[in-house]
């Protein structure tokens, strides 16, 4: 697969996804590039990082530029029964003193099974529009958090074990559930299962509790949404992905392309964030970055898959042989001087009608 012919430019893919949430009915979203810094004081475990460009306004007011889109979404989101408002959004935000291009969307108020289901297809047919080689991986914290609590993991433990299952390390996770009988066979499947839709039959047989078997079923249905929908192939269940338990309550997933070694979508249903902002409404979305797509053509993508470089006294019809032997496997520049506007995959130097 050449990756080249992989990711849609930034440009296109804006284009593309709005087509694709407008034809699901979200609005387009427009926030200012400011807002209040108590605002991400308050919700500063939600954000990615902690490094926020800060200013005084007019009023002496300490104002920040956005590191994050949710925030003031969920901020403004209607609070009502029946009520379900649903936005995408295309913004910079503001990150470790870098301008970040993101896009997204968000579903917030008063949301059923529907609604979670259509966030996650949505971010399968985002990932389905920007490449050709995708994986979402799906996971599902209110799931997470039952296991750890019928193991009597909570508190400062149940982070250090949440971090544990980020980076897959079986060994301090055994050591954390020492003492507590039952608990490494547990978090021992959840940490070793990933897959397809086999994984929830292991997954079932280890649970005890009433409040781990409803967030199964929870995942099970929607699993089953995903799969009649034709999505189950671009999906595999991983109980790494995972986000801070204090914002997040059901799933949580992370997408990626081929070619590009970090997630390029994150996102996942965040209740309790609504709650903690004093709303009792419930959300769910996803953000892409963009910059990733751009950054990645301009380390991957070639110009010319082979480029010939010649002196200008071989034979044509030598030249003319190497050019329709390395045609066959790709593109082709026969040239004298090495072109500084090009980016090439292989160099062929030919002298006196030798290859070097």
């Amino acid at each position: 697969m050449k990756t080249e012919a992989v990711w849609k430019t930034e440009e296109q893919a804006v284009f593309s996804l709005r087509r694709l949430y407008r034809s699901y009915g979200y609005g387009p979203y427009k926030l200012s590039k400011f807002e209040e810094y108590e605002l991400y004081v308050r919700n500063k475990d939600f954000l990615v990082s902690d490094q926020i460009i800060t200013f005084s306004n007019g009023s002496g007011r300490l104002m920040a530029l956005k590191p994050d889109v949710t925030l003031s979404i969920v901020k403004n989101a209607p609070d009502e029964p029946g009520v379900v408002r649903k936005v995408y959004y295309n913004e910079n935000v503001y990150r470790d003193y870098r301008e970040i291009l993101q896009t997204g969307l968000e579903c917030v108020g008063d949301l059923g099974e529907y609604e979670i289901a259509e966030v996650v297809l949505l971010a399968v047919k985002s990932l389905a529009l920007l490449g050709q080689d995708y994986i979402l991986n799906l996971s599902h914290m209110g799931l997470v958090a039952a296991v750890l609590s019928a193991c009597g993991i909570t508190g400062p433990e149940g982070r250090r074990a949440m971090d544990c299952l980020r980076r897959k390390n079986l060994h301090e996770l055994e050591r954390l559930c020492r003492g507590r009988e039952g608990a490494w066979e547990k978090l021992r499947v959840l940490a070793e299962s990933r897959g397809g839709g086999q994984v929830l039959d292991r997954i079932r047989s280890v649970l005890t509790t009433g409040a781990e078997r409803q967030a199964l079923e929870e995942l099970q249905d929607l699993w089953k949404v995903l799969e009649t929908s034709g999505c189950g192939g671009s999906i595999r269940l991983d109980f790494s992905v995972g986000s801070d338990l204090g914002y997040y309550s059901g799933v949580v997933f992370r997408g990626y392309l081929a070619g590009i070694p970090t997630g390029i979508l994150s996102g996942g249903q965040y209740d309790k964030l609504a709650r903690k902002m004093g709303k009792r409404c419930r959300a769910i979305g996803f953000a892409i970055y963009l910059n990733q797509l751009d950054q990645s053509e301009k380390e991957n993508s070639l110009d010319v898959d082979t480029l010939i470089l010649h002196d200008g006294r071989t034979d044509t019809a030598i030249l003319t042989a190497a050019a329709q032997e390395a045609a066959r496997e790709g593109s082709v520049l026969v040239t004298t001087t090495l072109p500084s506007d090009r980016h090439w995959g292989r160099l062929i130097r030919m002298e006196g009608g030798q290859s070097q």
